[in-house]
């Protein structure tokens, strides 16, 4: 992301976020537009060289709106939706159906109807009953993938660990029960087995679990006599929030992984598959920083220093859910040393918390701003009215200016399915 500072500012692509935050209120996302387009053609670039056939479908999940699906049009990306909220969005946005697949573990009825009348390019069936769930909705043919679990551990948090065999996601290959699923697809009336789909999970900082899994899947193909036409390999690409982090080394790694699938499907006498990904963080997670204005500085002697801003919780819920840290910085820069304070919420909860320990200028007061980076993802999409709070705005920046893609969210709004 081109997050500097300029003159003591911290700006977006040469735009200040004083003004920014002036001119849209606080809390508030911003997004660099430079850094999502860069991203998304880093994946295309690296694919290609690989002199693969290949599509990139983003994971909506981790931000999506009607103006971030007219961008990823634009950068060749398809989509990966999850619910009929996120394709509805994706449709309303002009987006074309047939680039678009239908993900999620407990597909609904009213769901899988909505996504077969609106032409869907592939549904990833996620469970044995929705073979034959999907079979008796379709009144044609619909491609679809499976969804397998290569029992695959990573090392990443639990609650975002998805390709292991205790999984409410997917199918086991070692149990019997994707084959089972693959079996009863190819002998449904409607359904046609194009191939498979992992996901191990997220925020992978490494190439090693994608060789593993290649490793177990290949092996299972072979010994299941089975032909695939896709390969999905999910997403998963770590980011950096902190300094520790390590980002996935998408050039490193994609020619590690995509010489690994070379190599297998020479061994055991496979084509090379269509290859298919779904980041999701890794394109938008960077790009985005939130905008705080401080209210409450609270001194406990010999405790600790509690700095209290506008938002909280409802749109940071990662910090809450995960322990997940961040870097927090002020907006405008002092010569002022810095110390240390526990930086929180106004929602009532005490754990509430933006980040503890953080770093802050000594001399920090109301009405003065603070930037948390790297909130790019699952920021938005997680947001909530607790406490009945209003969702913030979300602008993007470019080198031209700002442009807002989700307006704030207004009282009226949060009541406006009340029964008055």
């Amino acid at each position: 992301m081109t997050l500097e500072y300029i003159n003591n500012e911290l700006s977006v692509n040469g735009h200040g976020l004083t003004g920014i935050a002036r001119e849209y209120g606080t809390p508030l996302f911003v997004y660099d537009e430079n850094a999502i387009r860069t991203q998304c053609r880093k994946y295309h670039r690296v694919l290609e060289e690989a002199g693969l056939d290949y599509s990139i479908s983003y994971a909506s999940k981790a931000f999506t709106s009607v103006q971030m699906v007219k961008l990823l049009e634009t950068e060749k990306m398809k989509l990966d939706v999850v619910s009929q909220g996120e394709l509805y969005t994706a449709l309303k946005a002009g987006f074309n159906a047939q680039d678009i697949h239908f993900h999620g573990n407990n597909k609904t009825v009213q769901e899988v109807e909505y996504a077969l009348d609106s032409g869907v390019g592939l549904i990833v069936v996620d469970a044995l009953d929705e073979v034959a769930l999907i079979d008796s909705i379709a009144t044609g043919k619909i491609d679809v993938l499976l969804r397998i679990n290569p029992g695959v551990d990573v090392d990443t948090h639990e609650f975002i660990q998805t390709g292991q065999e205790d999984s409410k996601f997917g199918l086991s290959i070692h149990n019997g029960s994707a084959l089972e699923a693959v079996n009863a697809i190819k002998e449904s009336r409607h359904l046609k087995f194009r191939g498979i789909h992992y996901h191990l999970g997220s925020q992978l900082s490494t190439e090693s679990p994608f060789l593993n899994a290649l490793e177990a899947v290949y092996s299972w193909l072979s010994d299941s006599s089975l032909d695939i036409e896709v390969l999905n390999m999910g997403g998963g690409y770590g980011v950096k929030y902190v300094e520790d982090d390590r980002r996935f080394p998408v050039d490193s790694g994609f020619r590690r992984i995509i010489g690994k699938l070379k190599r297998l499907t020479e061994k055991y006498g496979y084509p090379l598959p269509h290859v298919m990904i779904e980041p999701g963080r890794s394109i938008i997670a960077e790009a985005g920083t939130t905008v705080y204005e401080v209210g409450v500085i609270k001194e406990i002697p010999g405790i600790t220093k509690y700095v209290s801003i506008d938002g909280g919780m409802s749109d940071h819920l990662r910090t809450p859910l995960y322990n997940a840290q961040y870097e927090l910085v002020p907006v405008n820069r002092t010569d002022v040393d810095n110390t240390e304070a526990n930086v929180v919420g106004k929602l009532c909860e005490s754990g509430d918390i933006i980040g503890k320990h953080l770093s802050v200028p000594a001399d920090l007061k109301r009405g003065d701003l603070l930037a948390v980076k790297t909130t790019g993802a699952y920021h938005y999409s997680m947001a909530s009215n607790y406490n009945q709070m209003a969702k913030p705005a979300v602008v993007f920046v470019d080198d031209q200016g700002t442009r807002p893609v989700i307006r704030r969210q207004t009282f009226e709004q949060l009541i406006e399915n009340d029964i008055l």
